[in-house]
């Protein structure tokens, strides 16, 4: 893992709503496929734009408690939060263009 970070439902509160800047929160399984499809694009995004936005993944089998305090129904599920609040959502794996439009729509 490079420049995306990974959090825990212990330091979600502190890596996410916290958070100076808008973070991306992908929330993820091992098991999943087209997780790790938007995995390698979350990185190069993280590389990118890494200055006006956190990009942090949250593993939902390890970490359940976040993963049903938000919802989370299928994964991949991008989720970006700013200011602590969740306010805009996608599921499923995207193309890297829908992904830095949906983090843009947060800056």
């Amino acid at each position: 893992m490079g420049a995306t970070k990974s959090v825990t439902d212990a330091s979600f509160a502190a890596d996410v709503l916290k958070s100076d800047k808008p973070v991306l929160v992908d929330f993820w399984a091992e098991w999943c496929a087209p997780c790790r499809k938007v995995s390698p694009l979350l990185e190069e995004i993280a590389g990118e734009m890494g200055d006006q936005v956190s990009i942090v993944k949250l593993n939902i089998d390890e970490n359940p408690e976040t993963a049903r305090a938000y919802r989370v129904m299928s994964v991949p599920t991008l989720t970006v939060f700013k200011n602590g609040e969740p306010v805009q959502s996608i599921a499923g794996a995207k193309p890297k263009g829908e992904l830095v439009k949906l983090i843009e729509s947060a800056l």
